[in-house]
């Protein structure tokens, strides 16, 4: 018998040691779970929340770390283009395609609205009965920051290639969808253009690449070494106070006048009451002017007939 359990405490030795070797550990994503190395010598694990198989490799997709963010939670100065609009809804429970993709309608109990790539909303809110289509892509994604305030603005060239060397490195972007980055001190922008025609199979999706630098910028890594991003032109380090994302659709959104915020309703009230009274205004002195032209021909005709008596 003695032989026999030495073997078997072999076979579980050996067991243990292809167990180990098969084991991996996922650097770009750390929601996952069961990860195992493939054939091709790859890193592949399930996505915490939906189950779905992630290729280590690459970024994972936006729709998939917000379903596993959420399943988280529970356990624990440019002038923007006019279809531009910013995600206000924040985190919620997507549901993807086997793909990874966002599925062109998002409900949330009896309330459903329709969404871009990005996985933002891009109506307003209905009932069940809501029709999407599509899933309209996101073309075009602008990334705006703000520095901390400094004593003398940043070399713009070197930020620019801070910012490019980044995003192709670090988040795997062809160089070619970055179009911009500007510097407007305090401001910079980045200008990611991506559509459906120019993105070859193996290109990383801009709204991905967006969402892995947002949650950098904010100290929320989703990489397994939580390690944000450290902005540093030429050797300084820069502190990034505020970072927005303004996404633009191949087809504008459907908003309607009651969705827009209370601020924007705001200022919109008050350019029209500016308007108002500017017209209110004109009309008043108008009315002004005709009077004094009244009272000066009234003037001179008694001047005349003065003159004439």
């Amino acid at each position: 018998m003695k032989p026999l359990c030495g073997a078997a405490f072999l076979l579980l030795l050996l067991c243990a040691a292809a167990a180990a070797q098969s084991s991996c550990i996922c650097e770009k994503n750390k929601r996952v779970s069961s990860c195992r190395m493939d054939g091709s010598g790859r890193c592949r694990c399930e996505a915490i929340g939906s189950g779905v198989t992630v290729d280590c490799s690459t970024l994972t997709s936006k729709c998939l770390l917000m379903k596993a963010e959420v399943v988280g939670s529970k356990s624990g100065r440019r002038e923007k283009p006019k279809d531009a609009f910013e995600d206000t809804d924040g985190l919620y429970d997507p549901e993807c395609e086997n793909s990874g993709a966002f599925k062109a309608k998002q409900c949330n109990g009896t309330t459903c609205w329709c969404v871009n790539t990005a996985g933002v909303r891009r109506t307003d809110k209905h009932d069940a009965d809501l029709k999407c289509n599509q899933l309209v892509r996101t073309m075009w994604i602008i990334i705006e920051m703000k520095h901390a305030e400094r004593s003398a603005p940043l070399n713009a060239e070197s930020l620019k290639k801070f910012f490019t060397d980044t995003i192709t490195s670090r988040y795997q972007l062809d160089g070619r969808y970055i179009t911009s980055v500007l510097y407007e001190n305090p401001y910079i922008t980045i200008d990611l253009k991506q559509n459906s025609s120019e993105k070859s199979i193996g290109d990383v999706d801009i709204a991905d690449v967006a969402y892995y630098f947002e949650k950098d910028v904010k100290g929320q890594s989703i990489f397994h070494n939580n390690a944000g991003l450290n902005v540093s032109i030429d050797n300084e380090p820069v502190k990034l106070e505020k970072t927005v994302v303004y996404y633009v659709d191949e087809i504008a959104p459907e908003f309607s006048m009651k969705s827009l915020t209370p601020g924007l309703i705001a200022v919109i009230v008050v350019v029209v009451i500016a308007i108002v009274a500017a017209i209110v205004v004109l009309v008043l002195t108008r009315r002004r002017k005709g009077k004094y032209v009244k009272a000066e021909v009234k003037e001179m005709n008694e001047m005349h007939r003065g003159l004439n008596a």
